[in-house]
């Protein structure tokens, strides 16, 4: 019961890693707010936790739409009475080189990746400054910190989420509410399936463990750094690639 007593939002929860950490964080304890545009799917793993002996909340969040946020922070105070734990995890992936990166996707990855991290991050200030601090977990990417033939935009906007976390972190030390970054290499979603239809994807093999990672092994990453075990850690990034940023 790592997590018992918390309130925990996460947004892009329905699926991958987002459902993950939901599951995660209700075994140990937090009342976990999911939110998602996906709203079949954010349903079923809110029914799912609840049935299992946990607390949890779908809401319909459009992470690029600052009323959104504030409507579902809102949500998970009147439900809960608080909020300790933001996890930023909504994200979009597009695969175009730079030249082929069109103004209109450039814009579309930026505002879920980036803006969406930005609005999530400001929008839980408030609340977690009434709580006493918090734990923001941003996710950002290996992409965030090393680049590669392809996916321009992403990995502009996934290095965006990565100082910010850093510029965020530094503002808000001194009332206890921690930020920190997160940086997953190739996980076994639906977001990787899409990226690995098109040529020129990362195999397996090419990865120093072999293999792809599974959202429960982030979703783990992210248990740390949300409870009071990483009390003394705040503008950190950890790294959970299968050693691909290690090359």
């Amino acid at each position: 019961m790592r997590l018992e007593g918390k309130v925990a939002i996460i947004s892009g929860g329905a699926r991958g890693m987002g459902a993950a950490e939901a599951r995660i964080f209700a075994r140990e304890g937090a009342k976990v707010l999911i939110g998602d545009l996906l709203e079949a799917e954010g349903t079923q793993v809110e029914a799912e936790i609840n049935e299992t002996g946990g607390e949890a909340l779908f809401v319909r969040l459009d992470v690029t739409d600052e009323q959104s946020w504030q409507d579902a922070v809102a949500a998970a105070v009147q439900r809960f009475g608080k909020v300790d734990i933001l996890v930023n995890n909504a994200a979009i992936l597009r695969v175009q080189g730079l030249e082929d990166t069109t103004e209109q996707i450039w814009d579309e990855v930026m505002d879920v990746n980036a803006k969406g991290t930005f609005l999530g991050t400001k929008s839980v200030i408030a609340a977690m400054r009434d709580a006493g601090g918090g734990s923001i977990i941003n996710i950002s990417s290996g992409a965030g910190i090393t680049g590669s033939k392809r996916n321009t935009a992403y990995h502009a906007s996934k290095g965006a989420v990565r100082i910010f976390t850093k510029a965020a972190a530094i503002q808000y030390a001194g009332e206890n509410i921690r930020v920190n970054s997160v940086h997953p290499g190739p996980v076994q979603t639906d977001m990787l399936a899409s990226s690995m239809s098109v040529e020129g994807g990362r195999r397996p093999d090419e990865i120093p463990l072999g293999r792809y990672g599974r959202p429960e092994e982030v979703a783990n990453g992210v248990l740390y750094l949300a409870s009071d075990e990483s009390s003394f850690v705040t503008g950190s990034e950890l790294v959970i690639d299968g050693g691909r940023t290690a090359e």
